[in-house]
């Protein structure tokens, strides 16, 4: 019997999530690794008690959010076939995410203009881990700001509709686990000191 196209995207689709979700899964492990050797170090006498977070890192945790927000906006907006609310939800979720980046960056700057390194003979353990954390992050990010902008193409080229709008489906998954990973990872960093 043959499978008619709807079925065969319908397999399609199941089998991308699948993969997207395992991808997800094994960075979930990857990050409760490093939160554990980082719960585990915390025991060492050169472990910083009183390191206050950065305040760009409470602005770049809200405008993650923001992202999250746009990107489900854009895919709502896809399913209305509203074409262009779609393109400026995508747009914006492109800016938010590179506003993101931005402001790790400056909280970087900003642990160091507190005379703290994360490199070195002047570095010390702890502002190492949330170093190493944020950029592998950040590291992951990069990847979904890869997929927005094929998303974005894409939409440009109309490959999206109101019928037709996995890749906005799939690259809002993906987001929206950064999203959570880094509000648990900041909350963690916040908290856990």
């Amino acid at each position: 019997m043959e499978m008619t196209i709807e079925e065969h995207n319908q397999r399609k689709a199941r089998s991308y999530k699948l993969i997207l979700w395992f991808a997800m899964l094994s960075m979930t492990m990857m990050f409760a690794g490093l939160t554990s050797a980082f719960v585990v170090s915390k025991s060492r006498g050169d472990w910083l008690k009183d390191f206050q977070m950065p305040s760009a890192f409470f602005i770049s945790t809200a405008v993650i959010i923001l992202c999250s927000v746009t990107f489900l906006l854009a895919k709502k907006s896809i399913k209305k076939d509203d074409r262009k609310a779609t393109t400026t939800y995508l747009l914006l979720t492109l800016l938010l995410g590179l506003l993101f980046v931005f402001f790790q960056f400056k909280g970087f700057g900003q642990i160091v203009d507190q005379g703290y390194y994360f490199t070195g003979p002047e570095s010390n353990i702890t502002t190492t881990f949330l170093y190493i954390v944020a950029v592998t992050h950040l590291a992951h990010l990069f990847g979904g700001i890869i997929s927005l902008l094929i998303i974005i193409y894409n939409h440009f080229k109309q490959k999206y509709n109101s019928t037709q709008f996995l890749g906005i489906e799939l690259g809002a998954m993906y987001w929206h686990f950064l999203d959570f990973l880094w509000i648990y990872l900041f909350l963690f960093l916040y908290f856990f000191k």
